[in-house]
């Protein structure tokens, strides 16, 4: 990708700066735990770096014809810089590669950035997922499933 910009394998040197993200970015964050777990069982996780320093992450499964992303997030100072649409067009491109036609996801409905952002790289809403996010005071949220073919 031009302007620096990288994709590396995540590995465990990396969960630091993962897990201090993720906890600063999401009011319900992923763990360490889920992190180094999704590394073991082999899943795509993908860091994105501007020169030496990490911007981005990313965690995917790949199933047969199917990519799910789990995980997909921008540290706040790379934020609206178009980091997360390249890192998108990245992990489709890895998808391909693996004989994935079709990636889904799911993104809370209350999430407009993220909603539009997946919009203009070709996802449309396919489903919904009751009661599928936690929320404040306990409360859940539902998911909007987004399918895009690759």
């Amino acid at each position: 990708m031009t302007g620096g910009f990288s994709f590396v394998p995540m590995s465990e040197t990396d969960l630091p700066w993962v897990v201090e993200n993720e906890r600063e970015l999401h009011a319900f964050p992923w763990s360490a735990g889920n992190f180094a777990d999704s590394l073991c069982a082999g899943y795509n996780c993908w860091v994105m770096r501007n020169g030496a320093g990490p911007v981005a992450y990313a965690v995917m499964l790949t199933v047969i014809d199917e990519a799910h992303l789990l995980n997909i997030s921008v540290a706040r100072t790379e934020q609206r810089r178009g980091i997360g649409g390249a890192l998108l067009e990245y992990l489709f491109s890895e998808a391909r590669r693996v004989g994935a036609t079709q990636f889904f996801l799911e993104v809370r409905p209350t999430n407009a950035p993220a909603l539009a952002l997946y919009e203009r790289h070709g996802f449309a809403a396919v489903g919904r997922r009751k009661n599928y996010y936690p929320a404040p005071e306990g409360q859940r949220e539902d998911a909007i499933v987004m399918r895009r073919e690759l």
